[in-house]
C-alpha cells in the first residue's frame, strides 16, 4: 500500500517495527514532538437517506412561514423573489406530487428600498435603569436579533452571526421581523438586557435607511419522477461513504463496526493501516484538523460521522 500523506508527515527518526501475524500494522514513532489524535464517531441516523433527504419547513412564524409561502410558489414551475435574504435552502429537496425538486436560486437583480436597521450599544452596568427589559420576555424575532448583536459585540464583530449583519446592524427583511416590537418602534431607545442582573445591556437603536438589497429568486428544478429515481440522487448527492460489509477488508471493517456499535475510535499518530485505510474508505484521508455531519449508507443501515484530530 503507497503510504498516505498521515504517514508521510512522520517525523524523521521514526522506525518501523514489525506486528505480530493477525494484528493491526502499527508504526510507532520516536519523534518527541507532539502528536496528533484522530477520533472517529459514528451515530445511527433513524430515518431513511430519502426522509432525511427531504426539506419540510417548520410551523414557527419566523422561518416556516416564509420558506412554506415560497414553496407554494415554486411548486412545481413558479418563481418566489425576496430581497436580502433567502427563505428556503438552496439546493434543497423537495416532494410535490409524487415529483422530486431541488430548490434553486438565481441572483434576478438589486432593489433601492426603505429598510429598518437594528443597532445595539452597550450601556455599563452601573448605569442600566431599573425599568430595563430582559431579552428573554421579548417575542422571538426581536429576542433572536439583539442575541445576534450580543454576540458580535461580545465577540468583536469575530462571532459566525457576524455575516447576518449589515455593517454593525441588522436589517429586518423577514415578514415576522417586519411585524415585531423593533419595527414598530416599541424598543427603539430601550435597554435590554441579556441577564436578570443586568450583565450585558444594550440600548437599542432603530433607524429606517435607504439600502440596496440584491434579489434572491428560487425555482424548483425536477429531479426524479419516482421515489426508487430519488434514491439514487440522494445517493448520488449526499452519501459520502457507501460501503458493503463483504468489500471492506477484516481489520478496517472491525474497526467500523466498534464504532458503529457506539464506541468512538481513538488513535495517535502514526495511526495504524487499517485505521488509515478506513479513513481513506470513509473519504477522510485528506482532513487535517476534523470534519462532522458526513453521512454513511453501511449494511442496510444510515448513520452520520464525524472525524476529530487534535494535537497532544
Amino acid at each position: 500500500m503507497t503510504p498516505s500523506r498521515r504517514r508521510t508527515l512522520q517525523a524523521a527518526g521514526t522506525a518501523a517495527l514489525t506486528a505480530l501475524a493477525g494484528c493491526l500494522s502499527d508504526y510507532r514513532s520516536s519523534s518527541q514532538g507532539s502528536t496528533d489524535e484522530y477520533q472517529l464517531s459514528i451515530d445511527r441516523i433513524e430515518s431513511s437517506p430519502i426522509e432525511y433527504a427531504l426539506y419540510e419547513p417548520d410551523d414557527s412564524p419566523l422561518f416556516g412561514e416564509p420558506a412554506a409561502t415560497a414553496l407554494e410558489n415554486i411548486l412545481p414551475e413558479g418563481r418566489h423573489t425576496t430581497y436580502g435574504y433567502e427563505p428556503l435552502p438552496n439546493d434543497g429537496y423537495v416532494e410535490f406530487e409524487g415529483s422530486y425538486y431541488q430548490i434553486k436560486y438565481v441572483v434576478t437583480g438589486r432593489q433601492q428600498m426603505e429598510q429598518k436597521v437594528v443597532r445595539a450599544d452597550t450601556v455599563p452596568q452601573e448605569q442600566v435603569p431599573k425599568e430595563a427589559i430582559l431579552v428573554d420576555s421579548l417575542e422571538r424575532p426581536s429576542a433572536r436579533i439583539i442575541k445576534i448583536l450580543h454576540s458580535y459585540s461580545v465577540s468583536g464583530g469575530g462571532s459566525s452571526s457576524a455575516e447576518l449583519l449589515r455593517d454593525d446592524g441588522y436589517v429586518l427583511r423577514r415578514p415576522s421581523e417586519r411585524e415585531s416590537q423593533l419595527a414598530t418602534g416599541e424598543l427603539d431607545g430601550q435597554v435590554v438586557t441579556m441577564t436578570e442582573s443586568g450583565a450585558w445591556a444594550y440600548r437599542i437603536n432603530v433607524t429606517t435607511e435607504q439600502l440596496t438589497e440584491t434579489a434572491h429568486t428560487a425555482l424548483a428544478v425536477e429531479v426524479a419522477n419516482s421515489q426508487s429515481e430519488f434514491r439514487e440522487v440522494v445517493f448520488g448527492s449526499r452519501i459520502d461513504a457507501d460501503l458493503s460489509p463483504d468489500e471492506l477488508p477484516t481489520e478496517p471493517q472491525e474497526i467500523l463496526e466498534q464504532v458503529i456499535a457506539g464506541e468512538t475510535y481513538t488513535e495517535e499518530t502514526p495511526i495504524t493501516e487499517a485505521f488509515d485505510t478506513l479513513l481513506d474508505l470513509l473519504g477522510l484521508g485528506t482532513v487535517e484538523t476534523g470534519v462532522n455531519g458526513e453521512l454513511l449508507w453501511y449494511d442496510d443501515e444510515f448513520y452520520r460521522y464525524g472525524l476529530y484530530i487534535n494535537s497532544t
